[in-house]
Parts: structure tokens; C-alpha cells; sequence
């Protein structure tokens, strides 16, 4: 509940204004009325026993801090049953953001003398007994006063991880572009994870865009671009200093703030370094306007690099035993591109020799071009002929100027006709699977003849429909209405709206038994992203009773999907060399296989049959989708676009036919798309409204198949539960919550 203005709190703390505000806390500025000192007090809803005693110790060592460049904590306590607060001096002035924001890029020498203060603070924190760890160091966390004193200050809502004790996933805050790749899960932070953060903060400064998000680089899907290539009026030496210390592996940073500091003291002549012994900035009101993106320009910027994430203030202060550190693997070079190029120079330097010898001696000319080793001519690939079906309807995925664009679902069990059972017979692959492997030799289609569904909008949007999608009727999809996500249960009417996990860190990604009484999610969750570094597979029953803990090794676990059979489990993880990588673990054993090698594969989806796994990976470029079997065995690429395109979160209908997946530009508006399956992507659709197009994700089919859900935000911002039929027409919102609304999945029919 937030603190009205001018309510006294503590007996002693007049609220003067809210500073900012999240879904665990605020940040107020308030008057010491027994001082009478303006403060900032920092407030942390989360009141049970294990949150107060962290946050005491917090607080306890916070309060020992004395630095010039550090904001003193002066009190804390806790009110039961309400809250937990932090006292420290307010900092009055404007923050580096803001500063940005009013001269577009700060000049070098202003960067040098911020780096050298955030520097001086850091190397104080990283050497106290135990460490003290900011984690979340970006332009908004540095303050700098009227009298151009420069502060590193924490306006967020902190979490703490005891020494001693592995960091809680909660006590890990991840800034797009600002948190090194460690901060999302995949090994252990410590004191050069806030010099990557620091340099990070210093690049966005300077260049006026923040620097290409470190786990994108780690998956080598992106590289930082050059800061002089951002701004060339910065000197070579401190690009190169910046760069250094943006690197993705800790061991090939600066390994401390003091010789950070040392490295930027000596990128400039004895003019810059004097900017860094007077230890304050220059007045906002002498800076000339030099501007490369400023205000709103940056704010898009920032938007197109990380696909509209927004920053979210959750700075950490956390003791840290150094011993603890787990290095993050060391990504390997890409020595694969070094050959190709030489094998393409020697091959134009031989082809250029026999042009010049076929001028002078054509004869042996002829001869040498007789002997080009045929192995570089392309392989060929396999073409699999679709398998017929005997539908009773065809709802259209696309306009009827693309007739071959169609979803074929039954409404009534299919009897297999002797030209079906043959193509069965001598197109289904052979598989030699391990025990724990085996997947359902045939589908058997359960769907009985279902009632078109009628839905309709009111003048409230709110749907009204004949219960359809299979059945049940129900959807599970993740919200963090309540504060951080949580799995909630909806029916497709949009009422019976009901949470039903609680767990302390957020759960997402749900995904239903094949008999739909139980789910499977994962958890820690903070947000919607593509990659979750922490956190590992729970199974809960579909009453929110049963909650069973998978048995994980660390490193991250997500995208889970069940089996058609209901034995097995594919699952993303990061556990191996901090790569996203498929596995398949057997429910009943427990018994887990890899089925990638040395690829970044993720999001797996069974077929419903159980013969394949199709999933995204980018073997070949950008994201695609791909098949292989359930030992991971005989991978094809499904997918035809290419380019900038990525294809992620697919799904087959339920009849095996049709493969729909996200599709867009990198950083581009996401939309659904769709193929026919098994032939692949060679001719794929667009899956939309009729009445027009809104950006569309992550869908899930009905059990009957005429239904998808999926997540938009038609709006342009409030991300909510939509569904529609799969022809794209009666367009529905199901969810109307002020929050984040996704990973909607549709509960099966009972079997």
C-alpha cells in the first residue's frame, strides 16, 4: 500500500513525495522531523521472517558504509504487517539519465571523472569484510548534486543473499544492457560483474544508446558495437578501456575496480586527468547540447536494441564470499569462419592461377579443371511427401488467394484409409531409441464432434461464449498482476479468474499434462523472456495442490513440454557451458538425456504423435525451426525464412498438420505465422484478424483446434490473453488486468 503524502511513518518520517515506484515497494522522500533533514526511505513490501532477516542485514551493513561517494544509511526497521524500510540521505540534484537526457551525450572527460568517482566507491564496497555488491549500476543509480558531487546511489528495492549462502535467484537483478551475462543465472556475480555494469553505464553515456545486451552476445547473437563507431569524438584508448571491461567473461575484464580507474586515468592527456583529481562536474547550465539520440530518441533507441524492455530499478546490495565464484565458461572462438575464409582464398588464388595458365597452356588448363574435387558441390537434401488426411472441416489459416495455406482438423476420429496406412508404413522413420526414449508409436484422435463456438464482444469487450476448446474450457497463463508472475486459471468466457500458484520468486511458463490435470512451470520468474538462467521445472496438480520440485543441476531449466504420452518432459537448459540446450527427462525415473550437441536449441515442441521434436535453434543462422527425433537424432530444418527473421515458440495443431510459430525481425514486432507439417516452411503464412493486424506471440492451440491463444498488446502496451479462431477471424481479449499477461496455455481434454 503506498504512503499517502505527508503521512508520518515511524513516528518520525514525514512523506513528501513518491520517487518512484514498483510492484514490491516505493521509494519516498520524507523529512527527519527529528533532525529536520530531508531523507529518501526506501520501502520493501515483502514482510515474511526470511525477507525481515535479510533485510536487517542488509541494512546493518549498509549502515556501517562511509564514503564520499556513497549516501549514508541512517535507520531502518520494520512494521509488522506492513513493510520494511531503509533510511539514507537524499540525494538532492538530478540523476545521469536525466542528464542524458538534457545534453544528449556527456563529453569524455565528464565520463572519465564519473568512472574515476563510481570507481573510488566500489573499490570501498568490494573491499569490505564480507564484499558489498551493487548489482545494479546504470545511468539512473548514479547522482550527481547541484554542487556536482557525484553519488552511487541504490533507488530501487533491494535484495540481499546472506554470506555464506548461494545468491537467491531473487537477489539477481538483470538490466538489459547494463547486467553482464553472469547476472542472468548462468554463473556466480561478484566484484567484476559491477565493472561490467560501471563501463556499461559509461558507454551509454557517450554514445547515447546502451551497449548490445551481454546475453545476446554470450548466444552470439549479437556483438557490441565499437563505441567510436556510436561517437567518434571518443579517443581510441577509451573505447578500448570501455570495451575491455564489456566483456562477456569475467576473467577478461578488469579484475577490480582500481585498476579500472588506473585504465581510465591513463586514456586521456594531463587535461582529462586534472577533469579527474577535481572530483566534481561541471553546472548542467555550461554544457553545450551535443546530441546523438537524446530524450525520447533514446528512450526508442533503447527500445529497438532490446525489443521494448523496460528498465526495472531492482539494485542489489549483497555480501558475497569471493571463494564462492563460479567462472562462466568461456565462450570458444569461432574458428570455423577463420577456415572457411582461408579455404575461399585459396580456392580464387587456384582458380586465378589456372586462368592465367589456361591463356598460356589451355590443354593443361582443361586438365586441372578436370580434377576439381566434386565434394564442394551442395548435398542434397530429402523432400518428404505430406501424408493425406480425411478432414470433415478445414478452418482457413489465410486469405482465399492462398489456397494452399489451410489447417486440417477433424472434429470426428479419422479412419485411416489403406493409402494413409502405406504412406504410414513406408514413410515413418525407423528409430532406435534408448528405454527411456520411446515414443507413442501412432496418435489416436480423441476430439468428439464440438459445437462452433459463438463469441462475442460487449460493450465492455467482455466475451460471452458456448463452452468450447476441448472440454475444459480453461486457460493457464502467467500474470504478474499480483506483483511478480504467477500461474492463473481463466475460462474462456474471461470469468473464473483465479491464481493459482504463490511462489516466492514467480512462476511462468505453464504447460498441461496430456490428460489436463496437472501443469508444469517454472520458477524463479521476474519476467517474460526468452531465456530464464535460473530457474528450474515444478509440476503442481491442476486444484494447486501437489507442488513437486524436478530435480535440476543448475544453470537454468524452462520451455517445458510435455509428451503426448505423458512420460517425458523436453526442457531447455543452460546447465551445459551456459548454452541453451534441449533435454528430455523421464517422469517416472527421473532419468535426464541431452539431445543437443554443441548447438543452441531451445523451446521444444512434441508433435502429436510423439515422433518429433520440433524446436528453435540457430544452427544456420538467426532463430529457425527445426525437427529431430526424441533421442535427438536425424535434425532437419523446418523453416525456409531466413535473413533477419527469427522463428520461435512453436506449435503443431492437433492433428499433426499445421506447425504455427512467432515470427519477426530481431528487434520487430512479433506476429504468427504458420506451415504446413511435415513438408516444411516452403510456404509459409501469415496467421491474422481479418479486420487487421496487431502484434501477436506465443500461441497456443484448443484441443479441438479451432481456437488459438496467444499474448498481445493491441493497445500498445497492456499485454493481455487474447484468442481467435485459427482462421484469424472473431478476435477476442480475455484479460483486462493493468499488468503483464502471457504464456497462455490451453488445457486438454481429459482422456
Amino acid at each position: 500500500m503506498t504512503l499517502d503524502r505527508g503521512a508520518s511513518l515511524h513516528n518520525r518520517y514525514r512523506i513528501l513525495e513518491i520517487l518512484g515506484q514498483g510492484g514490491m515497494g516505493a521509494i519516498y522522500r520524507a523529512v527527519d522531523d527529528n533532525l529536520g533533514v530531508e531523507v529518501a526511505v526506501k520501502e520493501n513490501l515483502f514482510t515474511t521472517d526470511e525477507y525481515a532477516r535479510q533485510f536487517r542485514r542488509e541494512a546493518t551493513i549498509l549502515a556501517g558504509l562511509r564514503h564520499a561517494n556513497l549516501p549514508r544509511v541512517s535507520d531502518h526497521f520494520v512494521i509488522e504487517g506492513q513493510g520494511q524500510y531503509l533510511v539514507m540521505d537524499y540525494i538532492e540534484g538530478e540523476d545521469l539519465r536525466e542528464r542524458m537526457d538534457q545534453v544528449g551525450v556527456i563529453s569524455e572527460e565528464e565520463a572519465l571523472l564519473i568512472g574515476a568517482a563510481m570507481c573510488d566507491a566500489l573499490t570501498y564496497m568490494h573491499t569490505q569484510n564480507p564484499p558489498i555488491l551493487h548489482r545494479d549500476i546504470k545511468p539512473g543509480n548514479v547522482k550527481i548534486s547541484p554542487d556536482g558531487a557525484i553519488f552511487l546511489v541504490d533507488f530501487g528495492l533491494a535484495k540481499v543473499a546472506f554470506t555464506g549462502q548461494r545468491t537467491t535467484t531473487g537477489a539477481r537483478a538483470m538490466t538489459p544492457g547494463y547486467s553482464p551475462p553472469e547476472q542472468y543465472g548462468g554463473a556466480r556475480t561478484d566484484h567484476r560483474s559491477d565493472i561490467y555494469s560501471l563501463a556499461a553505464t559509461l558507454y551509454a553515456s557517450v554514445a547515447g544508446i546502451v551497449p548490445e545486451d551481454s546475453l545476446a552476445r554470450t548466444m552470439e547473437q549479437v556483438e557490441l558495437t565499437p563505441l567510436r563507431d556510436r561517437n567518434p569524438d571518443v579517443s581510441r584508448r577509451f573505447s578500448k578501456v570501455i570495451e575491455k571491461a564489456l566483456s562477456v567473461h569475467p576473467d577478461d575484464r578488469y579484475q577490480n575496480a582500481d585498476e579500472f580507474k588506473q585504465a581510465l586515468s591513463g586514456t586521456g592527456l594531463s587535461a582529462k586527468r586534472k577533469v579527474i583529481d577535481q572530483g566534481v562536474l561541471k553546472p548542467l547550465g555550461s554544457q553545450p547540447i551535443k546530441s546523438v539520440k537524446t530524450g525520447e530518441a533514446s528512450a526508442q533507441a533503447d527500445k529497438k536494441i532490446f525489443g521494448g524492455w523496460l528498465e526495472k530499478p531492482i539494485p542489489i546490495s549483497t555480501p558475497l564470499k569471493d571463494d564462492e565464484f563460479q567462472p562462466m565458461p568461456r565462450p570458444q572462438p569461432n574458428r570455423g569462419r577463420g577456415c572457411l575464409m582461408s579455404f575461399v582464398f585459396l580456392l580464387v588464388l587456384l582458380i586465378s592461377t589456372i586462368g592465367a595458365i589456361y591463356i598460356i597452356q589451355p590443354e593443361r588448363a582443361k586438365e586441372w579443371l578436370a580434377a576439381l574435387p566434386l565434394a564442394a558441390s551442395p548435398t542434397a537434401t530429402t523432400t518428404i511427401t505430406p501424408l493425406p488426411a480425411t478432414p470433415t472441416e478445414v478452418p482457413t489459416l489465410l486469405p482465399t488467394d492462398l489456397p494452399t495455406a489451410t489447417i486440417v482438423l477433424a472434429t470426428e476420429t479419422p479412419v485411416p484409409t489403406a493409402t494413409t496406412e502405406a504412406l504410414l508404413a513406408t514413410q515413418t522413420p525407423t528409430q532406435t531409441l534408448p528405454p527411456t526414449l520411446t515414443p507413442t508409436a501412432t496418435f489416436t484422435y480423441t476430439n468428439s464432434p464440438t459445437v462452433t463456438p459463438t463469441i462475442t464482444k460487449t460493450s465492455k469487450y467482455t466475451p460471452t461464449a458456448t463452452p468450447q476448446g476441448g472440454g475444459h474450457g480453461q486457460i493457464a497463463f502467467a500474470s504478474d498482476q499480483s506483483g511478480i508472475p504467477q500461474i492463473w486459471l481463466v475460462d474462456i468466457a474471461g470469468t473464473e479468474l483465479h491464481q493459482l500458484t504463490d511462489v516466492q520468486w514467480g512462476a511462468c511458463q505453464p504447460d498441461w499434462s496430456p490428460d489436463g490435470t496437472r501443469l508444469v512451470f517454472i520458477s524463479p520468474c521476474e519476467e517474460n523472456s526468452e531465456t530464464y538462467g535460473s530457474a528450474s521445472l515444478f509440476i503442481i496438480n491442476a486444484d494447486g495442490s501437489g507442488l513437486e520440485p524436478l530435480p535440476t543441476t543448475g544453470g537454468g531449466d524452462f520451455d517445458p513440454a510435455w509428451s503426448p504420452d505423458g512420460k517425458y518432459l523436453a526442457f531447455t537448459s543452460m546447465r551445459d557451458d551456459f548454452r541453451p540446450q534441449i533435454y528430455v527427462m523421464d517422469l517416472e525415473s527421473k532419468d535426464v538425456q541431452k539431445l543437443s550437441i554443441d548447438h543452441r536449441d531451445q523451446q521444444p515442441e512434441w508433435s502429436p504423435d510423439g515422433a518429433k521434436i520440433i524446436f528453435s535453434t540457430t544452427r544456420n543462422g538467426p532463430y529457425q525451426l527445426w525437427t529431430m527425433n526424441p533421442d535427438g537424432s536425424d535434425p532437419h530444418r523446418f523453416s525456409a525464412s531466413g535473413g533477419s527473421l527469427w522463428d520461435l515458440d512453436p506449435i503443431m495443431s492437433p492433428d499433426g498438420h499445421v506447425l504455427i510459430f512467432t515470427q519477426k525481425e530481431q528487434f520487430g514486432v512479433p506476429r504468427l505465422m504458420g506451415a504446413s507439417y511435415p513438408e516444411g516452411g516452403t510456404a509459409e503464412f501469415r496467421v491474422y484478424p481479418v479486420h487487421g493486424g496487431i502484434p501477436m506471440r506465443e500461441a497456443n492451440f484448443s484441443p479441438d483446434g479451432f481456437w488459438l491463444a496467444f499474448e498481445s498488446w493491441a493497445a500498445g502496451a497492456e499485454h493481455s490473453i487474447y484468442v481467435m479462431r485459427s482462421s484469424g477471424s472473431e478476435l477476442t481479449q480475455l484479460t483486462f488486468n493493468p499488468s503483464w499477461d502471457f504464456d497462455p496455455a490451453w488445457r486438454p481434454i481429459g482422456r
